[in-house]
């Protein structure tokens, strides 16, 4: 059930189903030159949504952006600040159960490191807030390259290169436009620096060259099912129990 597509009589009907949400979350950041700025947002909403045509589940609409550092200087990259990350998620996770829900996974497809433990730290505050409610935080893009593993052929493969190239050409194919060119970042170790594109000129972490459509449909089967699973432990989850 896709918030941004029901009434709220559907969702009052919804309720009576399922207390559980996905809230997806993504950016609006570059993924090469073959990619659209979409493309984390857009994965994380593909498989909630057919996780949600499999089973009672609301799925809340996406947040564009995310906490975007190492592509901060790549073209079209529009970053938040954690801060900002930490308040949506909040908010958002209030009004929920406000509304009923109980259950909430924070599905992000934006794989940062900041990003996700904003996420984290939100939902461990919201936790100590409400004792009502529990919370899962998961990287989409961690799902798709453990549950991927056997399929995906390139070593350390990561943003915009044979995993999310092939997840987007079966998707969206008519968003992809021609293939990037492999290439791992160098940034030096231990040490910050302000131009992050000198050292990642061309924002791709892998081989699109690898991609396919195939590769694409059998790696976001694999991150629904998946899901699912978490979503049916979240669902059973009794701390006291554990």
């Amino acid at each position: 059930m896709l918030l941004t597509d029901i009434t709220m009589a559907e969702f009052e009907a919804g309720l009576k189903k399922t207390r559980s949400v996905i809230l997806p979350y993504g950016s609006t950041e570059e993924h090469g030159r073959h990619l659209p700025l979409s493309t984390d947002t857009l994965q994380a909403m593909e498989v909630s949504a057919k996780l949600a045509q499999q089973r009672p589940v609301f799925v809340a609409p996406p947040i564009h952006y995310g906490v975007c550092r190492s592509t901060s200087r790549h073209p079209g990259t529009v970053s938040i600040t954690t801060a900002t990350l930490k308040g949506l998620t909040r908010d958002i996770v209030v009004s929920l159960r406000d509304q009923g829900l109980r259950n909430f996974i924070l599905l992000t497809g934006h794989a940062g490191g900041t990003h996700f433990s904003a996420l984290v730290d939100a939902g461990e505050e919201l936790l100590q807030r409400f004792a009502d409610i529990r919370i899962a935080a998961v990287t989409e893009y961690q799902l798709a390259a453990e549950e991927g593993r056997g399929i995906v052929e390139t070593p350390g493969d990561s943003h915009a290169g044979e995993i999310e190239t092939s997840r987007m050409l079966h998707s969206h194919p008519h968003l992809v436009k021609g293939r990037g060119e492999r290439e791992f970042p160098k940034f030096p170790k231990g040490i910050l620096v302000r131009d992050k594109r000198r050292f990642w000129p061309g924002g791709v972490w892998g081989d699109p060259a690898a991609a396919s459509a195939d590769k694409g449909a059998q790696i976001e089967a694999l991150v629904v099912s998946a899901l699912g699973r978490l979503l049916e432990t979240l669902e059973n989850w009794n701390e006291e129990q554990e």
